[in-house]
């Protein structure tokens, strides 16, 4: 390609761009593309993958990244992985996953932890290198396995059993024993819960839903629209980010297990979970827990192209915020979805794709009447107007975390994926990403459509 032929390419795209609406692109600094990304199938804990470590998890979906993209190993330069409830044996768990994964030992890897918002950290990391010019290529990632927690002796246990570790004599082992008492046996279950007030995330999600007046009927019905949607994205091949796993000693898993369209009768004959009797978070209308993995590949554009690859999209903007973890736990979207808006200088009308993250129908729902709620936005916000309602015509077409799954540390880059996938799909040019996290903390990203 000659260097005419070339600016005459560059002009052409930037034309294709600014026909619909303007580009994101910031003078001076390098455009960050997702190449492309993959999933493991996200499976209700307890199912095919409950023998596995989370390790093996994070192995497939970078196997499974390597497979799609055909990136040679060697060219990455960083591999960043998010993860929740840590496996002690594999702390880092993305730099055991990348040797496993036949990474070369050369190329460094750190995993992250931000609550739900693991894997947007993870991306948002490699954004950070790749605009910074500290890299190139960078494979960013998240896994979450729920079936195999860690259990813990209870504290006086533990510091018994490290004492009689120290002991040096007969005599002071039998001192130690002797201090030994039945109740010292209760394990410490871990609990997804707020260390600052103690409080479980679905009681949280319950008094925000009744604090929004959020029906349970509403709640039902916007459950059962995930679902529906997720089996009809499932059966027409639209979730193109899952790749096949072959669980060793098992069948190959194909497809997420926990998309189950029911009806708001079956749905109502539910109990609460959380706040009884008169809660009105159930099963139903919570995300699952759930085992899985997902990774994408992050290129600076100049250098995916140089490679010959297609981006799938350019990742833009992005904020994170935080708020008071007691009775704003759940509410990040809102107070993120302005923020990154005005910085990318968007409206929420110039958004085409919104994907946010479904911890409780109630939270989504609760979210929405914050959006759209001037005296929300004046009085808890600082802003003159409100932040505006995403059309639900756009909003997580193909389903969300209710129905898809939600492991903790991956779930971003699922979101991700979903926002590119679509803009390709639906010829749309901006996505919104978002999602609420433990910690009251939040995040959202632009995803802007690579022109084809």
């Amino acid at each position: 390609m000659t260097l005419v032929s070339g600016w005459l390419l560059y002009g052409w795209i930037i034309a294709v761009q600014t026909k619909t609406k303007k580009t994101l692109a910031k003078p001076n600094i390098r455009n960050v593309v997702v190449v492309d990304g993959v999933r493991t199938p996200f499976l209700l804990s307890g199912t095919s993958y409950k023998d596995l470590m989370p390790h093996d998890l994070a192995r497939a979906a970078l196997t499974g990244l390597l497979h799609r993209t055909s990136v040679p190993k060697e060219v990455v330069d960083y591999i960043i992985f998010g993860t929740v409830i840590q496996e002690v044996k594999t702390s880092n768990v993305a730099r055991e996953a990348a040797l496993g994964a036949g990474f070369s030992d050369k190329t460094p890897a750190h995993t992250v932890t931000m609550a739900c918002i693991s894997a947007n950290q993870a991306m948002t990391t490699g954004v950070g290198l790749i605009a910074s010019g500290q890299c190139d290529v960078i494979v960013a990632g998240g896994v979450e396995l729920m079936s195999d927690i860690p259990i813990r002796h209870s504290r006086k246990m533990r510091k018994l059993m490290l004492d009689l570790n120290k002991a040096k004599s007969m005599g002071q082992r039998l001192s130690l024993i002797s201090k030994f008492r039945f109740n010292f046996l209760a394990p410490e279950l871990p609990a997804v819960a707020e260390f600052s007030t103690n409080e479980t995330m679905g009681h949280s999600a319950d008094r925000l839903a009744a604090a929004f007046a959020v029906s349970r009927l509403e709640q039902d019905e916007y459950a059962l629209r995930s679902h529906s949607l997720a089996k009809k994205a499932q059966d027409e091949g639209l979730l193109s980010d899952v790749v096949p796993f072959k669980v060793p000693g098992k069948d190959t898993v194909t497809k997420d297990n926990g998309i189950r369209p029911s009806s708001l009768e079956q749905m109502a004959k539910l109990k609460p979970a959380f706040i009884k009797p008169y809660g009105t978070v159930t099963a139903a209308n919570s995300s699952f827990l759930t085992d899985g993995a997902s990774a994408v590949l992050i290129m600076a554009e100049e250098k995916a192209l140089a490679m010959g690859y297609k981006p799938k999209a350019y990742l833009r903007d992005f904020m994170y915020v935080s708020q008071d973890p007691k009775d704003q736990l759940l509410l990040g979207p809102t107070y993120a979805t302005p923020k990154v808006l005005e910085k990318a200088g968007l409206t929420i009308n110039d958004i085409d794709a919104f994907e946010f993250h479904e911890a409780f129908s109630g939270q989504i729902l609760a979210n929405f009447k914050a959006m759209d709620s001037d005296w929300f936005a004046e009085n808890y916000m600082s802003r003159k107007t409100k932040v505006g309602l995403p059309p639900l015509e756009k909003f997580n077409n193909w389903g969300g975390s209710l129905s898809l799954g939600h492991p903790f540390g991956a779930t971003g880059c699922r979101l991700v994926m979903a926002a590119a996938n679509r803009l390709r799909k639906e010829g749309g040019q901006y996505g919104l990403v978002a999602a609420c996290a433990a910690g009251g903390q939040g995040h959202a990203m632009i995803v802007e459509a690579y022109p084809k």
